[in-house]
C-alpha cells in the first residue's frame, strides 16, 4: 500500500527553519497530491492554524523564537485531535519526558529519510483511525 494515499485526505502543517527540509517535504507531498502547508517559525505556524485546521502538525525542536515543543503544546489547545510529530537532532531523556507529557505522538531523529517520515505519518493516521473505531464500538 502506498503511504501517500493516507495523506491525500488530511491537512499537514510542517514547521521547520531548515529550508532544505521544508523544500524537500513540500516537493514530496506536492508530487503525490498531498496537502502540506510549511512555515519556518512557530509564530508562522500559529498564524496558519488560526486560518485552518490541520490533522497533522510536524515541528522541528529548535526554532527561532518559540521552540518546537512549546509550539506543539500550544497547538494542543486549538487542535486537540491533531497528530503531533517532533523532529530533532538533539534527543535527550529530559526532552523526551517533556514531549511525552505534552502529547507528542512521534519523534523523528535528524537526519531522516522522507520515506521514513511518510511511513510513520501513515501509520499514525491508521492508529488514530483504529482508536476512533474502537472508542465508537
Amino acid at each position: 500500500m502506498n503511504p501517500f494515499n493516507e495523506l491525500k485526505h488530511v491537512k499537514t502543517l510542517l514547521v521547520d527553519d531548515d529550508e532544505l527540509i521544508r523544500n524537500s517535504l513540500e516537493l514530496a507531498f506536492k508530487t503525490k497530491g498531498c496537502p502540506l502547508h510549511v512555515a519556518e517559525s512557530a509564530e508562522e505556524g500559529l498564524k496558519a492554524i488560526k486560518k485552518q485546521p490541520f490533522d497533522i502538525i510536524i515541528s522541528d525542536l529548535r526554532l527561532p523564537g518559540i521552540n518546537g515543543l512549546e509550539f506543539l503544546k500550544l497547538t494542543s489547545i486549538t487542535h486537540p485531535d491533531a497528530i503531533r510529530f517532533l523532529i530533532t537532532a538533539y534527543r535527550d531523556d529530559r526532552m523526551i519526558s517533556k514531549a511525552i507529557r505534552s502529547g507528542i505522538d512521534q519523534f523523528i531523529d535528524k537526519p531522516f529519510a522522507v520515506k521514513v517520515l511518510i511511513n510513520l505519518l501513515a501509520l499514525a493516521l491508521k492508529r488514530r483511525k483504529a482508536n476512533r473505531i474502537a472508542l465508537a464500538t
